[in-house]
């Protein structure tokens, strides 16, 4: 028996429904041992270990690095007993796409079972792969589900959209007019009227009968049935639409029943820092399990931005195809990157409209956003970031969400200017038209850490925007009011500007939370802080008294105006009381 030494060992294995192909390479790139099929069975199993125990026989120093070519679920009993070994073995589970593209730059030519597991042990010795930590046993289920569930809505997702492409034969009209296909009113009204020619014979008033179904919609509905262009008329047309909304339903129980069995399975999970998600305003038990599902260590991301980046929260231009009206989608125009999880996005945005209601500093930010002249849909993908920020911090802390810190009472106060029913039209395209974009950036928390020292508020010079009157007290321009007022004179005004450290940009004790750490810096030209406390606020300097004052945002201005003797309106000669 050779004993040449070697210390590390490739182990390639293609996987399969029934069964793997299992390659052997040494680190000078020849056969340490034959290829092996491995059965999806104990007989096969058994094969597999005894053959990597006489190679460890034969290379007692030797270490296996196994690459697994992951087809769907098909690695994850062989990942299993693979761990199981009392051998030497570090695994790494590769990415379909990466493992295609590495076998086609090795073997151009050739494309079979051996081929693909030589590529997957050259790739273990050449490129040397992390190794992928384990999946504790208790989130296998969990992480189960959620794959159910993914599937389902892609399921739901597909039958919506073969809806409507039968609409748009059977009722093209309804389309531009719905906001959404899959809503529960658009599959009530074609369930009872499945074309536009018995919506056209129905009366109004049945129309208008159909929960959730908006009067002025509904006649709008009615006069697009009269005169569609339709061109599938008949019984067999409404078979056909009644068939895929029929579909479509039994696609959203299915959903409702891995929902609960989800959130059953999330439950079941031990106690660590993940159980803290579902402490935060908006969050429900769903939204929680589907993003541990998808995370299952926290440990993974070293900052909230690499979390938020992972789930692509994050803009990307989209100035292809047409909108609706037919009128060409404008250059510049941003969408959310389609990248990372589409199962978590779909889950966080309806999380994140929750939170701008409930969830102190989210709704903050997404008023501050509002006010600078960002779309709803842009404010919203904005606080979804936000929530994933939020999420890091309580699972990397171990400590629930607190809507009782003193900071967040603040930011509470700052925040919920916007009326409920307002934010609801402008997250539905009701409301009317906001003020024209500006080109500043949206102004978010980044990565909160003491060790950072500059301040990333969004930049104070905005294009002026008038807030509607509140009550009788007037109108305020407050980019105007900004301009006049600088964050030493407020500093200064308080006592705590000698206190802090520096030149432009100063650190030092919080006023706002309180903390001795020195946790906030602000820079005096730019006149923006940010305390990196978790918890406390950020911004410019009416952001800071309104946070110092415990005021709304529209309180705290006129306060701002009347204790320096500011102006509130740029055109005018009269003072801060104008």
């Amino acid at each position: 028996m050779t004993t040449t030494t070697v210390e590390r060992i490739g182990v390639g294995i293609d996987t399969a429904r029934y069964g793997h192909r299992v390659q052997f390479l040494r680190e000078d790139r020849q056969p340490a041992a034959k290829g092996l099929t491995v059965t999806e069975n104990r007989e096969g199993y058994e094969r597999l270990r005894r053959e990597l125990e006489r190679l460890r026989q034969c290379h007692p120093e030797a270490r296996f690095h196994v690459h697994i070519d992951a087809a769907g679920q098909y690695a994850a009993n062989l990942e299993r007993f693979l761990r199981s070994l009392p051998l030497p073995i570090a695994i790494s589970i590769g990415e379909p796409k990466r493992n295609k593209d590495y076998h086609k730059a090795m073997f151009p030519k050739r494309t079979s079972d051996d081929t693909e597991s030589q590529a997957m042990a050259r790739f273990a010795i050449v490129e040397r792969p992390r190794e992928t930590p384990p999946v504790p046993g208790e989130f296998l289920m969990l992480r189960e589900v959620a794959g159910r569930l993914h599937g389902q809505i892609k399921d739901t997702t597909r039958a919506i959209n073969r809806f409507h492409n039968l609409l748009a034969r059977v009722f093209p009209e309804l389309a531009a007019l719905a906001p959404s296909l899959g809503a529960a009113w658009v599959l009530e009204l074609t369930t009872k009227y499945p074309t536009p020619q018995r919506i056209a014979a129905a009366r109004l008033d049945s129309i208008k009968s159909i929960p959730y179904l908006k009067p002025a919609l509904a006649e709008a509905i009615h006069r697009a049935a009269r005169d569609s262009v339709s061109s599938l008329e008949g019984v067999l047309a409404e078979r056909l639409m009644q068939q895929i909304v029929a579909q479509i339903k039994q696609c959203r129980h299915n959903e409702n029943v891995l929902e609960k069995l989800l959130a059953d399975a999330f439950l079941a999970l031990p106690h660590t820092g993940h159980q803290h998600v579902v402490t935060i305003p908006g969050i429900g038990p769903t939204t929680a399990a589907v993003l541990v599902a998808k995370i299952v260590s926290i440990e993974r991301f070293a900052t909230p931005e690499n979390l938020a980046g992972y789930f692509g929260t994050f803009p990307e231009e989209s100035t292809s195809g047409m909108d609706k009206k037919g009128q060409p989608i404008p250059s510049g125009t941003m969408r959310m990157s389609p990248k990372g999880c589409d199962l978590v996005r779909r889950y966080l945005w309806n999380a994140a409209k929750s939170a701008i209601r409930y969830n102190p500093p989210v709704c903050a930010l997404y008023q501050r956003l509002r006010v600078r002249g960002k779309r709803g849909d842009v404010a919203l993908g904005h606080c979804m970031r936000k929530l994933l920020h939020q999420v890091f911090a309580v699972w990397t802390s171990n400590r629930p969400f607190d809507p009782r810190h003193e900071a967040v009472r603040r930011a509470a106060h700052a925040a919920c200017e916007v009326p409920v029913a307002e934010l609801e039209a402008q997250l539905s395209g009701n409301a009317a038209t906001p003020p024209a974009p500006t080109e500043t950036a949206a102004g978010h928390n980044r990565a909160r850490s003491l060790d950072r020292t500059v301040v990333t508020a969004a930049a104070s010079h905005l294009e002026p925007v008038i807030i509607p009157p509140h009550g009788s007290e007037g109108t305020i321009d407050y980019p105007f009011l900004r301009e006049q007022i600088t964050f030493e004179r407020v500093l200064s005004h308080i006592g705590v500007l000698a206190g802090l450290r520096g030149r432009n940009q100063r650190r030092g004790a919080c006023p706002l939370c309180k903390s001795t750490a020195r946790s906030f810096s602000v820079h005096l030209e730019k006149n923006v802080y940010q305390c990196f406390l978790p918890g406390c606020s950020s911004g410019n300097v009416l952001d800071f008294w309104a946070a110092y004052q415990r005021q709304p945002l529209h309180a705290a201005a006129r306060s701002l105006a009347e204790t320096f003797g500011l102006k509130t309106q740029r055109n005018t000669d009269h003072g801060a009381n104008s």
